[in-house]
């Protein structure tokens, strides 16, 4: 069966700083229609930056969940930025930690509902120590955490953040072959 929707009409609700809005009406498979909402993203990108045994947390409050997360360094990329160049930029503004060489981890849909963003990840196991860059507004904590620590925190539910949990896997996936 052909599960393909093909955009019929389009309008933009909201057009902001990080996020834009719309309203597509879609035709579906057997020719109804339906209505889908639509969250326009540019995409982030992430770091899985293991140094030894050790993984790169930061911990933040996330407003909207009221409460610290710990995640990987991660952000959104900037118009046309590349999303290593952007993933490597937010290990050193956010760790202090620039990376010497890295490679493409995994690309992650967050929410495939509604939204379009990609979150890419990578993977850093060699950087070197070039100084805090935080974002003005920006207010984390960077802790190391051994990798069997992190792996028990996804599983009593400590790491909710879904790139944190995807990139730990994919890490784990790849050494345990």
């Amino acid at each position: 069966m052909n599960l393909k929707e093909k955009k019929v009409n389009s309008s933009t609700v909201y057009d902001g700083k990080i996020i834009k809005v719309e309203v597509d009406e879609v035709e579906l498979p057997d020719g109804r229609h339906s209505k889908r909402e639509c969250v326009r993203h540019s995409g982030g990108a992430a770091v899985l930056f293991v140094k030894g045994d050790e993984i790169a947390l930061v911990r933040q409050f996330r407003y909207l969940y009221g409460e610290e997360t710990y995640e990987i360094p991660a952000g959104k990329l900037n118009d046309g930025e590349d999303a290593q160049q952007a993933a490597l930029r937010e290990l050193e503004e956010e760790t202090g930690y620039r990376a010497i060489s890295s490679r493409h981890l995994l690309g992650i849909y967050p929410t495939p509902g509604y939204t379009d963003e990609i979150i890419h990840i990578y993977f850093v196991a060699d950087a070197v120590y070039a100084g805090q860059k935080l974002d003005e507004g920006e207010f984390l904590n960077v802790q190391f955490v051994p990798v069997k620590r992190v792996l028990e925190m996804i599983s009593e539910g400590a790491i909710k953040d879904a790139k944190t949990v995807c990139a730990v896997l994919a890490y784990q996936l790849s050494n345990n072959n």
